[in-house]
């Protein structure tokens, strides 16, 4: 009898953060003060992978990506190793440079900027990902947007992405799909191919707005949450998520729709946002895994992703489950995301 299917398989871009903590944003031409800087994991796969290894989760995870020949690339794998996940998928591409972000955030706001060099993750592509050679429960893509070969559109008409994802379905796992904040040409096109074969879908309003064609507005929880409904509607198999700094939304197919507020971060909380949406997708996803209800998947994400901010790097903020959801208790949620059909 074959073994039930236990942990998750994170597949995509997996990165290099180089993350600069500055004074103020400048104009161009002008000058900026660096005020530190520091090395960290960057990607969606990537994150997602170390913010589970930081929550202390009881499940294998699996990590599948194409890195660079050279020092950073042995950089992902050997951290990867240390926090025991599995890299048997995470291919070197011989000649090839692996891919980092210069990642800009501003010191009072924690807001930031992101300079990007693709490398070698613009060549993964289907012979680099085989959802098969493993029992993982969940198989996690990131980010739609910018794998140049999966998101390309292929003789039939569909993306690299969306056969990938068909695979994975044909496997027996869960699928999940994030995307990158992006003005990508092909933006809409991308995201419907991969629709139809995604259970979860977990982005942000700016993404969510793209993929429908027009602007949203990351505090118009109405517009929201009938956004994350269209989506649904498009073809998504079980539920839409997206969240923002305010509140996030979810429409689903088994559940009513859910609204989840932010929480009421105090003063000086937030050291640095980058990677904060990874890390409410990390939340959710593990939520997913132990078969919470969308709205305790929601709640944990929102946590996970507070927990985030204590620290400018991706996952270097995250703690055990049981101590996120304590952030949780500790602090009430956000006034503004108590109305699901508010319009502020």
């Amino acid at each position: 009898m074959k073994a039930r299917r236990n942990g998750i398989l994170a597949a995509g871009n997996f990165i290099v953060d180089y993350v600069k903590i500055i004074e103020n944003y400048p104009e161009q031409d002008m000058l900026a003060t660096i005020l530190s800087e520091s090395k960290s994991n960057g990607g969606g796969p990537y994150n997602v992978l170390c913010d589970l290894s930081a929550m202390e989760v009881a499940y294998p995870l699996f990590a599948c990506g194409l890195i660079g020949d050279d020092v950073n690339g042995q950089w992902i794998s050997d951290d990867l190793s240390i926090r025991g996940i599995d890299t048997t998928q995470l291919h070197r591409d011989r000649g090839g440079s692996t891919s980092f972000t210069d990642a800009m955030t501003v010191s009072h706001s924690g807001r930031r900027t992101f300079f990007h060099h693709r490398g070698s993750n613009a060549r993964f592509d289907l012979e680099h990902c085989d959802p098969s050679c493993c029992d993982a429960k969940i198989f996690h893509l990131a980010y739609l947007m910018l794998l140049d070969q999966l998101d390309g559109i292929r003789e039939n008409g569909r993306t690299g992405a969306s056969i990938l994802l068909e695979n994975a379905s044909h496997a027996g796992m869960i699928t999940c799909v994030d995307m990158v904040s992006t003005e990508h040409p092909k933006f809409h096109d991308i995201a419907l191919s991969a629709l139809p074969w995604t259970d979860y879908l977990i982005i942000n309003e700016i993404e969510a707005g793209h993929t429908l064609g027009k602007k949203l507005a990351a505090d118009q929880f109405s517009a929201l949450q009938e956004a994350a409904q269209s989506i649904l509607d498009s073809g998504v198999r079980n539920a839409v998520i997206i969240h923002t700094p305010h509140v996030a939304v979810a429409a689903s197919r088994n559940e009513p729709p859910l609204i989840q507020p932010a929480l009421k971060l105090p003063p000086n909380f937030i050291k640095g946002a980058t990677g904060a949406g990874d890390a409410f997708a990390s939340g959710l996803l593990h939520g997913i895994h132990e078969g919470l209800c969308m709205q305790d998947c929601l709640h944990l994400a929102t946590c996970t992703a507070a927990v985030s901010l204590t620290d400018p790097t991706p996952s270097a903020g995250l703690r055990p489950v049981a101590t996120c959801l304590d952030l949780g208790n500790r602090f009430a949620y956000n006034n503004q995301g108590t109305c699901l059909h508010e319009d502020d």
